[in-house]
């Protein structure tokens, strides 16, 4: 056997690590890893690691100069405002993070952005509150559609399409479920329908006999999902079909079609109305399905292809910035950025009129029937409409 001698073995050395040069970038999802919220919130995790997946195999995320290799630290929130508060704290204090993907819920983004704006770190959440965006909160994004996007348009074409009137709906008793039927009961409304009865429950309630019970008796023509986990709203069509509702149901946000199809069966679900931000035949949402299988060894949520277009985004913005450090910077670099080609197509920034900033992404969405387990779109839709 040969020893290397001491200049070569060096030399070895320093070329095996090359590709990252001992520079390292931290990015927390701060996401729901457990309990009702946690296809979404695994979903995220799982999209801003195969982002940082894409710049690491090719080196590295060059930003000024240098590579950094990417590393993403995810914690679980459990859908919980007090837990996101302490899960920030950690990532912000003494893991140093200036980027945070997540929180999925209202309330958790609510409660921590005084920690993340103050300390000019950078949010791309879910939380479907119009509160999470405006002037006074600047490093705050939110990467997906939400209820407020979508509502107006996908409502007017159910309403038209499959003559519903009277609607019932479930919501979570939270910021989340308080804003989403605000929401829908103006959607509605604009339209001619009604959202005849409102029933409010706690998160983690299993048993909806009693509320939906309630709802039958307004002779609702449909139920709303809107705001439910995907294994809560999963609850409610089953034990709704259970009790005999052969009407239509109806999700107008969140996707969460395979996690309710699982929970209450193809049966329950067939003709089922949902909300989905993916085309899956489009070429590039196809591409990330298909890496996201491949890694993790199930299917993605729907909302996991905007968190990866998110974490791409940011990173296109510290390249352009030239800096990781200077989150103020990045900040006004990512505001410009228009057209980006991602996972869901092609996307741009938006919501000043509604919120006063343009961190609101724009993207296009679909409706779509579920057909024996499987979504089958039936329209497509921007904010001006649906066809």
């Amino acid at each position: 056997m040969t020893l290397l001698k001491p200049l070569a073995l060096a030399a070895l050395i320093a070329f095996s690590s090359a590709p990252f040069a001992q520079e390292t970038l931290k990015i927390g999802a701060l996401v729901t890893l457990s309990g009702a919220g946690a296809a979404w919130g695994t979903g995220m995790q799982h999209a801003a690691e195969l982002a940082a997946d894409d710049v690491n195999a090719k080196g590295g995320l060059d930003v000024g100069g240098k590579k950094y290799k990417v590393q993403v630290i995810a914690y679980d929130d459990k859908y919980q405002a007090n837990e996101a508060v302490t899960v920030a704290n950690r990532l912000v204090y003494d893991d140093k993070v200036k980027y945070i993907i997540g929180p999925v819920g209202s309330a958790p983004v609510l409660a921590i952005q005084p920690i993340t704006e103050k300390n000019q770190v950078v949010v791309m959440t879910l939380g479907f509150t119009a509160k999470a965006l405006g002037t006074d909160k600047l490093y705050t994004f939110r990467p997906n559609v939400t209820t407020a996007e979508v509502a107006g348009p996908q409502i007017e074409w159910v309403v038209k399409t499959r003559n519903v009137k009277r609607v019932g709906a479930l919501f979570p008793n939270d910021e989340t479920g308080q804003q989403i039927a605000k929401d829908l009961t103006t959607a509605y409304g604009k339209v001619g329908a009604d959202l005849a009865a409102k029933e409010f429950f706690e998160r983690d309630r299993v048993d909806f006999v009693p509320l939906i019970t309630r709802i039958l008796a307004a002779k609702v023509d449909a139920i709303e999902l809107d705001g439910n986990s995907p294994s809560t709203a999963g609850l409610i069509t089953k034990q709704a079909r259970e009790l005999g509702f052969t009407g239509t149901i109806i999700r107008t946000g969140g996707p969460a079609t395979q996690d309710i199809v699982n929970v209450a069966g193809k049966q329950a679900t067939e003709g089922l109305l949902v909300h989905t931000p993916i085309d899956p035949k489009l070429p590039s949402t196809a591409a990330y399905a298909q890496a996201y299988a491949a890694k993790y060894k199930r299917a993605m949520n729907g909302f996991s292809p905007a968190f990866y277009d998110g974490t791409h985004l940011l990173f296109e913005a510290m390249r352009k910035a030239g800096t990781v450090s200077d989150t103020a910077k990045v900040v006004a670099e990512l505001e410009k950025i228009k057209g980006h080609k991602g996972a869901l197509g092609e996307s741009s920034w938006t919501g000043k009129a509604a919120y006063g900033v343009d961190h609101q992404l724009d993207a296009p969405f679909y409706v779509a029937e579920v057909k024996d387990g499987q979504e089958v779109i039936r329209a497509r839709c921007t904010a001006s409409g649906c066809k």
